[in-house]
C-alpha cells in the first residue's frame, strides 16, 4: 500500500514539475516576443516584469515569472492592497462600512480615483494628510501608515511597501516627507505579490464569500465594444488582448503614470482556462500594446494545452 502511495505522489510530483517547467517556457517566450517586438522602442528586460499563475487546478496553482521579484513603482495597481486590507478588516470588525467608505472603495476600483484612494488610506490607517509633522509626531503618523505593511508582511508578503497614498500631482506636507528624500520610501510592488493577491481575492482566501464577491463585482471588466478613454482598465491594457474574442471574462486592476503602465488580471477562456497574469512596464507608458502582447501569447500557450 505504502509504494503504491509513493509512487502516486511521484507521478503528481512529476506532473507538476512538467507543468512548471512548460509554463515557464511560455513566460519566457511571452517576454522574448514582446522585447523583439518592441526592440526598435528600446523596451529592455529590466524594463518589464510578468508573474503567471496557472489556476486549472485551483489546489495546486502553478506560479511562474519573469523578473517577478523585483520591486516596481506600482501606480494605481497599489489600490488591490488596500481594497484586500479594508474588506478583511470590515470582516475581523477593524473598521465600519459607512456609505462614505463604500462609495470610496467602488470608485477607488471602478474609477481607479485618487481622491477615493486617500479617503480608504486615511479610514483603514487613522492618518491624515497635512503639514510637515515635528519628528516625534512623525514617527508615530508613519506606524500607523504602515499598518498595510504589518498586515500583508503577517501573510507573508515579501519585497512590497504599501503605505503611500496615490496622487495625480506630487504631495506636499507629511506625504511628502514620508517618502523619504529620495524617495525610497515610495510605494513598491513585485508582479509576484500582486498576481498572488489576486489569486487569493479569486480563490476565496483573502476573505469570506460575502467580501470575495464584493470584491469581485468591483474588479469585473467589460473589454468588448469601444472607449474614449485608451486607458480604460477593461479595453486598455490586458483586456486589449481579447477584443474581437467571444467567451472570455475578465476580473483586473489597472494603472499607470507619465512613465509606467502596469495590470494585474483573472482571466477564464471559453475552453476552460483560468489564470492571473500581472505584467509591469516602465519607461514605455505610451506603448500601450506591451501588455496586450504579453496576453496575447500566454492566452495562445494556454490554448494550446498548457
Amino acid at each position: 500500500m505504502m509504494i503504491r502511495i509513493l509512487v502516486v505522489l511521484m507521478a503528481i510530483s512529476a506532473t507538476a514539475s512538467a507543468q512548471q517547467t512548460s509554463l515557464q517556457d511560455l513566460v519566457d517566450r511571452a517576454a522574448k516576443t514582446t522585447l523583439e517586438r518592441f526592440a526598435d522602442n528600446k523596451l529592455q528586460q529590466d524594463q518589464l516584469s510578468i508573474t503567471l499563475i496557472n489556476l486549472r487546478d485551483p489546489m495546486r496553482p502553478v506560479t511562474v515569472s519573469f523578473r517577478g521579484n523585483e520591486r516596481v513603482y506600482p501606480a494605481s495597481v497599489v489600490k488591490l492592497f488596500y481594497l484586500v486590507a479594508a474588506h478583511r478588516w470590515l470582516e475581523d470588525k477593524k473598521v465600519e462600512l459607512t456609505p462614505e467608505l463604500n462609495r470610496a472603495l467602488k470608485d477607488m476600483i471602478v474609477d481607479s480615483s485618487n481622491e477615493a484612494t486617500q479617503y480608504v488610506v486615511d479610514v483603514l490607517t487613522h492618518t491624515t494628510s497635512g503639514y510637515e509633522l515635528p519628528p516625534k509626531e512623525m514617527e508615530a503618523w508613519q506606524y500607523q501608515r504602515n499598518a498595510f505593511n504589518r498586515y500583508f508582511s503577517s501573510l507573508g508578503y515579501t519585497n512590497i511597501n504599501v503605505n503611500q497614498k496615490t496622487f495625480c500631482e506630487d504631495a506636499y506636507g507629511r506625504e511628502r516627507v514620508s517618502r523619504g528624500p529620495n524617495g525610497e520610501n515610495r510605494n513598491k510592488l513585485t508582479t509576484d505579490a500582486t498576481a498572488r493577491l489576486m489569486m487569493e481575492i479569486v480563490t476565496g482566501k483573502a476573505a469570506n464569500a460575502t467580501r470575495t464577491r464584493a470584491m469581485m463585482d468591483l474588479l469585473r471588466r467589460e473589454y468588448s465594444g469601444k472607449s474614449d478613454d485608451p486607458d480604460n482598465q477593461g479595453r486598455g491594457f490586458t483586456g486589449m488582448a481579447l477584443q474581437g474574442a467571444e467567451g472570455f471574462r475578465l476580473w483586473s486592476k489597472a494603472g499607470w503614470t507619465s512613465t509606467t503602465r502596469h495590470d494585474v488580471a483573472y482571466i477564464e477562456t471559453p475552453e476552460g482556462a483560468q489564470f492571473v497574469l500581472a505584467t509591469f512596464t516602465s519607461g514605455h507608458s505610451n506603448d500601450r500594446e506591451i501588455i496586450p502582447t504579453v496576453a496575447r501569447v500566454v492566452i495562445d500557450g494556454l490554448k494550446e494545452g498548457n
